[in-house]
């Protein structure tokens, strides 16, 4: 399970903490923020992105490849007709087979926050008092 809080004082500066981690959040000056840190949007593909490589380096571990270093990029974009949709390119540093980049293609798309994502989640939302 995890716990985040995210606390709002001003603008759309927001401080994030969970546990004795804290990260910076806000929108981009164009979206009326400072840019003090990552948009929502980024930090979604940043989980997305950590997530994944988690996932192919825990699976590349237990087949015995070598990997070198995994770039995860990814991008929210809109096509011509109004969808959106993330891209996900995977690179290694290390050559590969076919068959292994079809092995972590299928790794990638069955993470947990591939899967959150590509299903949808309940939120149920409350007010406190």
């Amino acid at each position: 399970m995890a716990y985040v809080t995210v606390i709002n004082e001003h603008q759309h500066v927001q401080q994030i903490v969970s546990g004795h981690h804290h990260l910076t959040a806000d929108e981009t000056v164009s979206a009326g923020g400072s840019d003090a840190g990552l948009a929502p949007r980024e930090l979604l593909l940043a989980s997305l992105g950590a997530d994944t490589a988690v996932a192919l380096r825990r699976h590349a571990m237990q087949q015995e490849w070598t990997l070198g270093k995994i770039t995860v990029g990814l991008r929210w974009s809109r096509d011509a007709g109004g969808h959106e949709h993330i891209e996900r390119r995977l690179s290694f540093a290390r050559p590969l087979t076919a068959a292994q980049k079809a092995q972590l293609l299928e790794v990638a798309a069955v993470t947990s926050v591939t899967s959150v994502i590509g299903a949808g989640i309940e939120i149920r939302s409350a007010v406190m008092d």
